[in-house]
């Protein structure tokens, strides 16, 4: 597949040590973004990573935000630089960015979209935990945004693997192009 990687940068979200745990079979995710981020360096992509993460005692979650107070009481307790780490076998290269957000999509609460401007990116190519999570509300803010997307859909992974599915196969043809490992790291 032949691809643009001008104004491109891959966005590596939330392959962290405090949310890996949750998906089930994990290495083989690692194994696809492994060559997935070596096929955007050796393109020289930018690789940008985004990580969930909340001051001591997780100021930042409101008890209105369903989603992220009920895990108040585990972020407030949480080490969180530990928490937010990016996973040692994906660890970013050096000058590779590290972008905090604070709340589900990869925009939101963070400085990202002052970095992909800075970069003068346009074309975003996404992978993460969670499809229905930070991949998810990404692509609604990124296309509402006019960047172009790409879904690298094995290197995404979700706890309800019918969710995941239904979310590549329905969803988000109609905002990005959806593409296999394989397929984009050619």
């Amino acid at each position: 597949m032949e691809q643009n990687t001008i104004n491109t940068a891959l966005l590596v979200m939330d392959m962290q040590v405090g949310i890996i745990g949750a998906i089930p079979d994990a290495q083989s995710l690692i194994a696809n973004l492994k060559k997935t981020i070596a096929t955007a360096r050796s393109k020289n992509i930018p690789v940008i990573y985004v990580v969930v993460g909340f001051r001591p005692g997780a100021p930042e979650v409101s008890s209105r935000n369903k989603g992220f107070s009920a895990a108040k009481q585990r972020f407030a307790g949480a080490d969180m630089n530990q928490f937010m780490q990016v996973i040692p076998e994906l660890a970013p290269a050096d000058g590779e960015l590290i972008v905090i957000k604070r709340r589900v999509s990869a925009f939101a609460g963070s400085d990202l979209e002052v970095v992909l401007r800075s970069f003068n990116i346009n074309h975003l190519v996404l992978t993460g935990i969670a499809t229905s999570g930070v991949v998810l509300s990404t692509v609604r803010e990124a296309s509402d945004k006019d960047y172009e997307l790409t879904i690298v859909t094995d290197c995404c992974a979700d706890t309800d693997n019918e969710v995941h599915e239904l979310l590549i196969t329905k969803i988000f043809p109609r905002q990005a192009e959806v593409v296999t490992v394989g397929n984009w790291a050619k």
